[in-house]
């Protein structure tokens, strides 16, 4: 039986002291008696010389110094894990909030994690299917990779976020295919779409929901993702399955960790961000992956929204530093009304060669990839010296170049958040926009593609 404390000396904010305690650890969870006999719960912060600094998960109403009693429970926080998880919706520490029943779990994990030995890593080089052309086609993302969507206030992330979980899937195989959602600091109309959205084209079976609202606590909001990606790394690891963790939206993530951290009363780094800010989200992010020996894997969509626009933020900054690549969404397209606005050309998948190509995509993905974004970034000058100059100081060529950008965001960006393409509509569609252009401008593609394809 735990040790009871009566020793709280002081309650500043979600913080409280509790003196003379014996044997208890950093990040060890404790339990809170009041006088009526309602339990609350904290996580401890800080120890020193037997006075233990706790963090509060409600707020502190209602606590009275004197009768109320605290006990140190001697684990930190822990998820039971189980394969009954999917198709249920859990609140931000894991505990179900769909009327459903409680989970049994197979077993109990410490929701921190281990790290992954670097050299029991698998190099991801599966490829997978998004359905979404701007994704597949020109950013191809693959098993295990760490693919970030930057975006921004009032862009629709949340939309291609859902699409994305709903349609993707590894082709030509029968293996289990897993999402696990987890949503931080969300309004409860935006939880409700997720929920609805999954449900009503029935990928909610195969999907576990983790939902933190804006109105939960800081502390909540810093175990969301931890949660989820330690039921990711269970159905993964242990039962074989391929799983793709969607993060959404990491902003609030670290904005609950700058509020943590300003409570503590740290040292703060760029911008009021704690200085241990990189380690923390590379704690998150290098979670994902492949491990030699085992079936499953972990690829993870973080999704972040820039404040202000902007990408040398502290937020995006140390998220492009640890990921592979980043989808940027882009706020002229969407007032052009092109959706998913993604912009194609500041866009990178690092890992895009190693999951494209014969056997894996199609033999001309390469080529048609290099010769759409070359085109695509030719027409967008042309179209800019247009604006400047107007159409008459264009050559033939630069219109035909001009007319190719204006149709390959039409037709190839802007296929709305229901159109699920396969990986030949997307090549295609694209190999459609580039007869737009003559035949000897296609330098980028082989002769054998283009007899091939060019010509149909």
């Amino acid at each position: 039986m735990p040790k009871e404390y009566r020793t709280i000396q002081e309650v500043a904010g979600p913080l409280m002291l509790v003196r003379d305690v014996e044997n208890v650890t950093y990040d060890e969870l404790g339990e809170i008696e009041l006088m009526n006999g309602e339990k609350r719960r904290c996580k401890v912060l800080e120890i020193d010389n037997g006075n233990a600094l706790v963090q509060l998960f409600e707020n502190s109403t209602g606590l009275n110094l004197d009768s109320s009693k605290v006990r140190f429970l001697g684990r930190t926080m822990e998820l039971g894990v189980s394969e009954d998880m999917l198709s249920r919706v859990f609140d931000g520490l894991g505990r179900p909030i769909d009327d459903g029943p409680e989970i049994l779990p197979d077993e109990r994990r410490d929701v921190n994690g281990l790290p992954m030995n670097p050299a029991a890593r698998a190099y991801p080089e599966e490829f997978i299917q998004t359905g979404v052309s701007a994704i597949d086609g020109l950013n191809t993302l693959v098993r295990g990779q760490k693919l970030p969507i930057f975006s921004a206030s009032g862009l629709p992330h949340a939309k291609l976020a859902a699409q994305i979980a709903r349609q993707a899937k590894v082709r030509g195989t029968d293996e289990q295919f897993a999402v696990v959602f987890a949503a931080m600091g969300i309004t409860f109309e935006e939880s409700n779409d997720f929920v609805e959205s999954f449900r009503e084209t029935g990928a909610i079976d195969r999907t576990v929901l983790f939902m933190n609202l804006a109105n939960d606590p800081a502390v909540e909001r810093i175990a969301t993702p931890r949660m989820a990606l330690t039921a990711a790394e269970y159905l993964a690891f242990e039962k074989g399955m391929h799983v793709l963790v969607i993060l959404t939206d990491i902003t609030n993530y670290a904005d609950a960790l700058r509020e943590v951290s300003a409570a503590r009363k740290e040292v703060p780094g760029r911008r009021g961000y704690p200085g241990y800010m990189y380690t923390d989200l590379a704690s998150l992010y290098e979670r994902a992956g492949r491990q030699k020996g085992k079936k499953g894997s972990i690829t993870m969509i973080p999704i972040l929204t820039m404040p202000e626009d902007d990408k040398t933020h502290p937020i995006p900054d140390l998220t492009g530093y640890i990921t592979e690549g980043q989808i940027i969404l882009s706020r002229d397209l969407y007032r052009r009304g092109i959706e998913p606005p993604i912009d194609v050309l500041p866009s990178l998948s690092r890992l895009k060669d190693k999951g494209i190509g014969e056997g894996k995509t199609r033999a001309d993905h390469a080529n048609t990839m290099n010769q759409l974004f070359a085109a695509y970034a030719r027409g967008k000058d042309a179209k800019e010296l247009m604006m400047i100059l107007g159409e008459a100081a264009l050559t033939d060529i630069d219109k035909l170049y001009a007319k190719f950008a204006d149709e390959f965001e039409q037709q190839y960006i802007n296929q709305g958040y229901r159109a699920d393409r396969s990986i030949e509509e997307t090549l295609d569609t694209g190999w459609e926009l580039l007869r737009i252009l003559p035949r000897t401008e296609l330098k980028r593609i082989k002769d054998e593609f283009l007899d091939k394809y060019y010509s149909k």
